[in-house]
């Protein structure tokens, strides 16, 4: 018998708003490789106006059981109140009316319907799928095994909502291994809530990207350099800094485009600010990109920015390189402790930022290093290997 593993999660792709549903699509067809059984829970609003289904890696041995929820990926308690605004009174109530009763009747909802089930390891992600993935493991007597991708400190930039993160503790505590996608997020963890570093495991993020071969032809020229942005325009992303740091590289080099990618509550304010900076002539916003989309802007970006305040790891940094695109990324974020050739700086330093920005721009030596030498982690950085260190993890609980 196949080892069978029951997990929460919050969304899979297509359905997914950033990087957690990329990770959990990846992370679910690696352990499929190991043969391993992977049962799905998801929330799933099936009266969308709409609807688009879930795909999976093959019906086999994923099994999806959906959840009627309104819970989204990246929720806020502001923004659930905001977005249940707009539905019938009647279903809000049977839904959940505010963000912590809607999180109950996903928990009541998925305990419910896998309690027939028979897992060998019960496996979660993110604050949202706590209290389920909980009850499930003391209902099957199995362990828990707690994913964090993000905690409420990085979305918020420290600042957390107290029930959020009341709820992200207690699932820390009761979970029996704790994987984080990074050291960075590690040390978040054991700091800022009080967890045994002995508990936590750090499994870095893979990716299905392979690397582009070296050019054999010289590039065309472009009309203007370009610098790109891509990520949720969210406080945690950075977007800002990526403006103030576009205005110091404009008053140097008058002639670079900055592309914004993504959309997100900001864009408003961040148009403004363009405005503000002088940088409307030279800055476009392109609103939310799909998969294609994205490596085409990537292949023509000349670097990308990740300026994140807090990145628990940073997927998009490891689209970019595969795309041979120099980057620069925060010091504060996961990608940056497995991509070696890269600049790194403080998210802070703007100035520092822009220089890196330039040099790369000025140094086309320096720039075909990185395009080069970067993409080379991408042989290892593998779902398949990194479901391998999931599995090994899965064996050691079941044994212990």
């Amino acid at each position: 018998m196949p080892l069978h593993t029951l997990m929460f999660g919050w969304e899979y792709p297509p359905r997914h708003l950033g990087g957690l549903g990329v990770a959990c699509e990846g992370l679910v067809r690696g352990l499929l490789h190991h043969g391993i059984k992977v049962t799905l829970v998801l929330p799933f609003a099936t009266d969308s106006p709409d609807p688009i289904d879930i795909r999976f890696p093959t019906q086999k041995t994923v099994e999806a059981i959906r959840v009627k929820s309104f819970l989204s990926p990246y929720d806020s308690a502001e923004a659930y109140a905001q977005r249940i605004k707009h539905i019938p009174r009647e279903t809000a109530q049977i839904y959940g009316e505010d963000l912590a009763h809607a999180v109950h009747v996903y928990t009541e909802m998925s305990v419910e319907l896998t309690k027939d089930l028979s897992p060998d390891v019960v496996h979660c992600h993110d604050w949202m799928t706590y209290e389920a993935g909980v009850r499930a493991a003391r209902h099957h007597d199995q362990p828990l095994v707690a994913h964090i991708h993000a905690t409420e400190l990085d979305r918020t930039h420290f600042n957390p909502n107290d029930w959020i993160y009341g709820r992200e503790r207690w699932g820390f505590e009761q979970a029996d291994r704790i994987i984080a996608v990074s050291n960075y997020t590690k040390n978040i963890i054991v700091q800022h809530y009080g967890i045994a570093p002995d508990k936590i495991t750090v499994v870095h993020n893979g990716s299905d990207e392979t690397h582009m071969p070296q050019e054999t032809t010289e590039p065309q020229a472009k009309k203007h350099p370009m610098v790109l942005f891509l990520g949720r325009l969210a406080l945690q992303k950075g977007p800002r800094h990526f403006l103030h740091m576009a205005a110091m590289v404009h008053a140097h080099r008058p002639d670079v485009q900055f592309v914004v990618a993504g959309d997100g509550q900001m864009l408003p304010s961040l148009i403004e600010e363009t405005c503000r900076l002088g940088l409307q002539d030279c800055t476009v916003f392109a609103g939310k990109v799909n998969a294609t989309e994205a490596r085409k802007l990537y292949a023509q970006a000349d670097c990308f920015v990740m300026p994140s305040l807090s990145e628990p790891f940073g997927l998009v940094a490891l689209e970019a390189i595969a795309q041979r695109t120099p980057v620069i990324l925060s010091k504060q974020s996961g990608a940056s402790e497995v991509i070696g050739h890269a600049f790194k700086v403080d998210f802070w330093d703007t100035e520092k930022m822009a220089d890196c920005v330039l040099t790369v721009l000025r140094e086309q030596p320096l720039a075909d290093q990185l395009m080069n030498e970067a993409p080379r982690v991408l042989q290892k950085l593998t779902w398949i290997n990194q479901a391998a260190q999931v599995h090994s993890i899965y064996r050691n609980i079941i044994r212990s």
